[in-house]
């Protein structure tokens, strides 16, 4: 089975944007409608498509539902977080069309939400864990809690929850090649599947990814951003790597 290549698509004030390591003023945009790459994505083969709602992870509820909608109707599997705060929000995005809703910021301070959230939708979520110095960051990773990411991981994956997706925040949006030492470390004590986010910058990361979901088979996807919106490679070279 192939490695999983999740194009991303980030929308802060309805704009298409990339951020680096999560900064809201270190934003960068690329396009005024987020639906123009999401249609390039899909046309290049893409079966999934990773949208962010930034409004929402900053704001604490989502803003870009429209846009949800116009990507899902493009075709493409959607997997959209950001201010996925109570369990009505998640539901108005399956609504809006996407197949798998991220949890993040409430899911690490609430456990009760998290059990609720898992007995509802467990095999439709993915947990955002969202590292700094290896504890789990939130609010748009503007505060650090005192969990242990590897410890958060495991109880994600007992209660049932079908995915993690593990960020790296010191490599996010920053091309330097995914923090390997710290995923490896996830990989080993995560009992579900994890999709690798943060610091992609080319083919050969992803052809790496590929590799080690040999030896580690609960790798089950990369995320991918910078690096096709800054022309270091496509998607087609991607999900070519992701087979190898």
């Amino acid at each position: 089975m192939s490695l999983t290549v999740y194009p991303a698509i980030d929308i802060r004030g309805g704009r298409c944007v990339r951020l680096s390591q999560g900064r809201d003023d270190a934003r960068t945009h690329y396009y005024e409608d987020p639906v123009e790459p999401a249609k390039q994505f899909t046309q290049a083969g893409a079966e999934w498509i990773h949208v962010v709602d930034l409004d929402g992870a900053f704001g604490g509820a989502p803003l870009n539902l429209g846009i949800l909608k116009r990507i899902a109707s493009l075709g493409p599997k959607v997997q959209f977080g950001g201010g996925m705060r109570d369990r009505a929000l998640a539901e108005s995005a399956f609504a809006a069309g996407a197949q798998r809703v991220v949890i993040g910021t409430r899911a690490a301070t609430d456990p009760a939400f998290l059990r609720e959230m898992a007995q509802a939708h467990g095999a439709k979520l993915a947990v955002g864990i969202d590292a700094k110095d290896g504890l789990v960051a939130v609010k748009g990773w503007t505060a650090v809690t005192g969990l242990k990411a590897t410890d958060f991981a495991k109880e994600v994956g007992e209660l049932g929850i079908s995915t993690v997706i593990y960020t790296d925040i010191a490599t996010d949006g920053m091309l330097t090649g995914p923090n390997w030492k710290s995923l490896e470390t996830l990989l080993r004590v995560c009992p579900c599947g994890v999709i690798a986010s943060g610091g992609v910058a080319s083919t050969d990361d992803v052809a790496k990814l590929a590799q080690l979901a040999r030896a580690y088979p609960n790798l089950v996807g990369t995320i991918v951003g910078k690096a096709l919106y800054e022309g270091r490679t496509t998607v087609g070279d991607l999900l070519q790597a992701s087979r190898s």
